[in-house]
């Protein structure tokens, strides 16, 4: 089942679109400011975002700019701006459709199909993070444009760091995220595994994975 991501402020919009597009066969979920909304697109991995313009915390343009450097995802942009600037604005920072307001929630749906299979078999699902880019498919990961070989833990763990970048995660996490906790209370493996990753993704400028004492791990990223 597909899933749809909406970041939209406006309540009854946000429930509405929920709804319809539930209706339509797709799991979708609703997010109500722009900050909240850029972390759970990063971290959920959604099959398309309907993203509105004008957010709390961070707006829409902002946020569709900030994915765009890491994710080809789809993204419907919602606006109550209906000037072809506008307009001209949204698609230039990477939306692939743009909707005016007032909308019929059917048309919306109706569009996200449109642009699904527009996108079917051509989007490489991709997240990049520095020097660092991860295909989720094909299970590959480049470091400056070089294949990396990494087992399929070590795969798993970088996936789980750059999905959560900047934020410090324990080893409990890192289990859950990465291995589902099939590690159970064997923690201190995950210290092994991360040891073994630094050195498979390090460079002399890069090394992104810092110890945070007393904590856990965390990546981090230079935001653009």
């Amino acid at each position: 089942m597909k899933q749809i991501l909406i970041i939209e402020d406006e309540k009854r919009i946000a429930h509405w679109l929920k709804t319809y597009f539930e209706r339509a066969g797709y799991a979708a979920e609703t997010v109500l400011d722009g900050l909240t909304g850029l972390s759970r697109a990063q971290s959920s991995n959604p099959d398309l975002i309907v993203l509105d313009l004008m957010l709390p915390g961070m707006d829409g343009m902002e946020i569709c700019r900030k994915l765009r450097q890491e994710s080809d995802v789809p993204i419907i942009m919602l606006t109550a701006k209906g000037t072809q600037p506008d307009r001209i604005g949204g698609l230039e920072t990477g939306a692939d459709d743009y909707i005016v307001k007032p909308f019929d929630p059917e048309e919306v749906v109706a569009r996200a199909n449109a642009v699904l299979r527009r996108v079917k078999g051509k989007v490489i699902n991709t997240i990049s993070a520095g020097p660092l880019t991860l295909n989720h498919d094909a299970q590959t990961v480049a470091l400056n444009d070089h294949p990396i070989n990494l087992s399929q833990q070590q795969f798993a763990l970088l996936q789980a760091f750059i999905s959560h970048k900047n934020q410090v995660l324990t080893r409990d996490q890192l289990i859950d995220l990465a291995f589902d906790n099939q590690y159970e209370s064997f923690d201190r493996a995950i210290d092994t595994h991360i040891k073994r990753l630094r050195k498979m993704i390090h460079s002399d400028d890069y090394n992104p994975i810092q110890t945070v004492y007393g904590a856990g791990y965390k990546f981090v990223v230079e935001e653009a």
